[in-house]
C-alpha cells in the first residue's frame, strides 16, 4: 500500500473514531386508509432529492408488480401517474443497487415520493448518495422528489394491504422535521475550501454562490444566526515527524486535511487546505466582531473565483488581495490565524474539532457538506430553494420573514375558502394568517382595534375604539339624517340596543312603541305619539310636559309665587346694601386710626406745643 493511502487510511480511521455518533433525521408517515393500518410511523429522510420541509404530501401508495427493487427503468410512459387525482407514492424494496438510483427510476416513472422498505429488522438509517460514482453523477443532481426509508415491519404491512387490493392512502409529513422554537433560525454550514474534491466540492461551492443573496438578507435582517465550520483531522504522535504528516498538517500534526490530489508528489498539500480553512474561519470571526458577519459569503465566493486551485492561484497572497477588496482588517485576521508552525493549540481550530462532535439532538458531522438547522442536520439536495424552505420551517409560526411567504416556496392557504377562518367581508377583515407551514386562525388587530375570539367561528372587536371600525360589528341604522347605533364607546365590548330600541344589538334593534306599551306619557293631561327611537308627548291646556317626571305643569307661575319671588329678591338686595354700608364704615374707622398712629410719631401734640411756648417766652422779654 502506498504511503499516501496509508496516511489517508489513518486519517479516515481517526475521523470515524472521533465522529462515532450519527443521528438519523426523521419525518412522520401517517396511514390514512385502510382503517386497520391507521397510525403514525417514523421514516428516515433521504440525503438526496428535495424533502418537502415545512410541508407534507398526501398520496396513494403503489407497489410495482415487477422490478420492486427499482434498479431498472420501469416500463411504459410514467406508469405510476395514472391511478387517481392524488400524487403517487411508490414503495420499493431495499437492495441490489444504490438508493439514489431507485428514486431516480421512480421519478422517471411519475412518482411524487418514494418509500424504501428495509430488508432487515434494524434501526432506521440514512439513505445517502454514493461517494464516488461516475454513473451516479449523471442522475443524482436531477432527483427532485423526496424519499424516505421505513422499517421492514411497516413496509411488510403496507405490502400486505396492497396485496389485498386495499387502497392505501398516506401522508408523508416534514412539518416537524425542523424545530421551530422562536423567531430566529440558527444554522451552521460545514464545508471545505478545497475545490478539487469532485462532485461534493462543486455542490457546496455552487450552493454558497447561489444562496449568498438569501443568506445575507436574512442575516442583515436579524432573522438568522449563521456560523461556518470546517472539518479537520489530527495526526497521531508516532506520525508527527513523517513527511506525510508535515505536508498535510499544521501546528505539529494537530490539524490536518487530506491531500487535495491524493498524491504527495505533486500539486497542493493538505496543509494548504487547513491554512485557507483557518483564514475563512477568521474572516467570519473578525467580520462578526464588526457587525458584518455576512461578508463571509462575499469572501468565500470571491476567493473561489479569483484564487482557484485549477488556475494555480490558491495561496495566502491571493487570499489577502480578496480581503483588502472587501475592506477586511488584515492585521486582525493575521492575529486570529496565529502561527501555524508553532507547537501549540490553535484556539479557532480547536473549537472546530470540538464542534464536530454532536450533542443533544444533533449528531456528529460525518458528511461534507453538512447543513445544521436549529441543531438538526439538513437532509437532501444542497440547493438554494430547498435549503431556504428548510430554514423557513425553522421559524416559529407567524414570525417568518416575508421571503418565506413568497409564492415560489409556499402556498397561501388563506386564498382558498379563507383557510376555514373567521372573516368579516364588509370591512375585509380576516383571522387567517398565512405561515410557511400552513396557516393560523388568529383574531387580528386592525387600525388599533383588537379582535377577540377563537379565530375560527368568531372574532369580536374589543376596546373603546371598536365602534370606529364597522360600528364594532353592531347594528346601526340611519333615518331622516338621524343615526342610532348599538355600539357604545363607553363599553369595551358587546352590542346593546340604545334607549328606545329593543333587540340583540348585533343584527337587529327594533323601535319600541312607548305609547302602545304605556311606558311613557301616561299623565292625565297628556297625548302620546310614537317616533323612531323615541316618542312625542304633548299636554293639554297649554301645560308644559316634564319628560323626566312624566307630568305636566303650568307654563307661568301663580300671583302668590310672584309675590314670594319679589319679597325674596328684595330681602336679598336689602341685605346686600346693609352689608356694603357696614363694610365702608368699618374701613373708614380703620383708616383713621392708622393715620393718627403715623402722625403721632412725627408731629408734636398739644402738650408738647405748650412746653415749647413756655421756654421761648423769657427770650422775648429779654429782647424788649
Amino acid at each position: 500500500m502506498k504511503p499516501c493511502m496509508v496516511f489517508l487510511f489513518v486519517l479516515f480511521f481517526l475521523h470515524s473514531y472521533v465522529q462515532g455518533r450519527f443521528v438519523v433525521e426523521k419525518n412522520s408517515i401517517t396511514v390514512l386508509s385502510p382503517h386497520k393500518l391507521r397510525g403514525k410511523n417514523d421514516g428516515a429522510i433521504g440525503n438526496f432529492g428535495i424533502p418537502n420541509y415545512g410541508g407534507y404530501i398526501v398520496g396513494s401508495l403503489v407497489y410495482p408488480e415487477k422490478g420492486s427493487h427499482g434498479c431498472q427503468v420501469f416500463e411504459g410512459d410514467k406508469p405510476f401517474k395514472f391511478q387517481s387525482h392524488r400524487p403517487t407514492i411508490v414503495l420499493l424494496d431495499r437492495g441490489e443497487c444504490y438508493f439514489a438510483l431507485k428514486v431516480w427510476h421512480a421519478q422517471l416513472a411519475g412518482a411524487a415520493a418514494v418509500l424504501v422498505a428495509d430488508s432487515i429488522d434494524e434501526s432506521l438509517i440514512t439513505m445517502d448518495s454514493p461517494e464516488e460514482s461516475t454513473d451516479a453523477e449523471g442522475y443524482i443532481e436531477k432527483i427532485v422528489i423526496p424519499s424516505v426509508l421505513v422499517e421492514k415491519s411497516f413496509g411488510d404491512s403496507l405490502k400486505e394491504a396492497l396485496n389485498n387490493k386495499d387502497e392505501v392512502l398516506l401522508r408523508i409529513d416534514w412539518r416537524e422535521s425542523v424545530p421551530h422554537p422562536d423567531n430566529r433560525v440558527e444554522y451552521e454550514f460545514w464545508t471545505n475550501s478545497n475545490d478539487e474534491c469532485g462532485a461534493r466540492c462543486d455542490e457546496q461551492m455552487n450552493f454558497v454562490k447561489n444562496f449568498k443573496g438569501h443568506a445575507q438578507i436574512l442575516e442583515r435582517g436579524g432573522y438568522t444566526l449563521f456560523t461556518p465550520h470546517y472539518i479537520t483531522w489530527f495526526c497521531p504522535k508516532p506520525f508527527v515527524e513523517t513527511s506525510q504528516c508535515k505536508s498535510q498538517c499544521i501546528n505539529h500534526g494537530r490539524y490536518c486535511a487530506p491531500d487535495p490530489e491524493k498524491d504527495f508528489a505533486e500539486g497542493y498539500e493538505g496543509k494548504d487546505i487547513v491554512y485557507e480553512n483557518l483564514r475563512q474561519l477568521c474572516v467570519h470571526r473578525v467580520a462578526n466582531e464588526t457587525g458584518r458577519s455576512w461578508v463571509w459569503w462575499d469572501y468565500v465566493t470571491d476567493f473561489h473565483v479569483r484564487c482557484s486551485m485549477k488556475e494555480k492561484k490558491y495561496s495566502k497572497d491571493c487570499a489577502e488581495v480578496v480581503m483588502k477588496s472587501l475592506d477586511l482588517p488584515l492585521d486582525k485576521i493575521k492575529k486570529c490565524v496565529g502561527d501555524p508552525e508553532a507547537d501549540v493549540e490553535n484556539e479557532v481550530l480547536k473549537i472546530e474539532q470540538t464542534s464536530q462532535i454532536g450533542g443533544g439532538s444533533r449528531g456528529d458531522v460525518t458528511i461534507l457538506p453538512t447543513l445544521v438547522l436549529n441543531n438538526v442536520q439538513y437532509r437532501g439536495k444542497l440547493e438554494r430553494t430547498s435549503v431556504l424552505k428548510a430554514i423557513c420551517a425553522g421559524f416559529k409560526e407567524t414570525t417568518e420573514p416575508q421571503v418565506c411567504l413568497s409564492g415560489d416556496i409556499e402556498t397561501n392557504e388563506c386564498l382558498e375558502r379563507n383557510g376555514g377562518c373567521w372573516e368579516d367581508r364588509n370591512v375585509n377583515v380576516t383571522a387567517c394568517k398565512d405561515t410557511f407551514r400552513g396557516r393560523v386562525c388568529e383574531c387580528p388587530v386592525v387600525k388599533g382595534v383588537q379582535y377577540r375570539g377563537d379565530g375560527y367561528t368568531s372574532c369580536e372587536a374589543f376596546g373603546p375604539a371598536r365602534c370606529s371600525l364597522n360600528n364594532g360589528g353592531c347594528w346601526s341604522e340611519t333615518r331622516d339624517k338621524i343615526t342610532f347605533s348599538a355600539c357604545s364607546e363607553s363599553k369595551v365590548n358587546g352590542c346593546h340596543c340604545p334607549v328606545g330600541f329593543d333587540g340583540d344589538g348585533n343584527n337587529k334593534c327594533e323601535d319600541v312603541d312607548e305609547c302602545k306599551e304605556k311606558s311613557a306619557c301616561q299623565c292625565d293631561d297628556c297625548s302620546c305619539k310614537n317616533t323612531w327611537g323615541s316618542y312625542d308627548c304633548k299636554c293639554k291646556g297649554g301645560l308644559l310636559y316634564m319628560k323626566e317626571q312624566d307630568m305636566c305643569i303650568e307654563r307661568s307661575g301663580s300671583k302668590f309665587g310672584k309675590v314670594v319671588a319679589f319679597v325674596v329678591i328684595a330681602v336679598v338686595v336689602g341685605a346686600g346694601l346693609a352689608g356694603y354700608v357696614f363694610y365702608k364704615y368699618r374701613l373708614r374707622s380703620y383708616m383713621d386710626s392708622e393715620i393718627m398712629a403715623i402722625m403721632s410719631q412725627y408731629m408734636p401734640l398739644d402738650q408738647q406745643n405748650n412746653v415749647v411756648h413756655a421756654e421761648s417766652e423769657p427770650l422775648r422779654q429779654g429782647n424788649v
